[in-house]
C-alpha cells in the first residue's frame, strides 16, 4: 500500500507556487522579447511584398469634368450642408433651474439624523 501524506509542509508549497508563477512570466517575456526581435519584422516584410504595387503619381491621375453640374447645382449642395448643420445645434437658452430634490425616508437616514443631533 502507498503512504499518502495527509499533511504537507506549507513551506515547500509556497516554494512550488513560486517557482512555478517565476516560470511561467519569465518564459512569457522570454517569448515576447523573441517574437518582437524575429516574428515582427518578418511579418512586416510579408505585409511590404503583398502591398508592393506601383504608385500613382499625382500627374498620372486623370480629372474627368461633368458638364452637367452647374453653379445651381453647387449652391443647392452648399445650402442644404449649411440647413443640416444649422439644424444640428439646439437653440436654448442660458438660464438655468436646478430643483432640489427631497430624499426618500429611509429608516437606516433618520437613526443617523438622531444621532447627529443630540448635541
Amino acid at each position: 500500500m502507498a503512504y499518502i501524506p495527509l499533511f504537507t509542509d506549507q513551506i515547500s508549497e509556497g516554494y512550488v507556487i513560486l517557482f512555478t508563477g517565476l516560470l511561467i512570466v519569465f518564459t512569457s517575456l522570454l517569448l515576447l522579447s523573441l517574437f518582437f526581435k524575429y516574428g515582427l519584422p518578418v511579418m512586416l516584410y510579408i505585409y511590404k511584398v503583398i502591398t508592393k504595387r506601383k504608385d500613382k503619381k499625382i500627374s498620372d491621375i486623370k480629372v474627368e469634368a461633368d458638364r452637367n453640374f452647374t453653379g445651381e447645382i453647387a449652391a443647392a449642395i452648399g445650402a442644404a450642408v449649411h440647413l443640416y448643420l444649422d439644424e444640428q445645434h439646439d437653440h436654448e437658452s442660458a438660464i438655468l433651474t436646478i430643483k432640489q430634490v427631497k430624499k426618500p425616508y429611509s429608516p437606516w437616514s433618520s437613526k443617523i439624523y438622531g444621532t447627529q443631533n443630540r448635541l
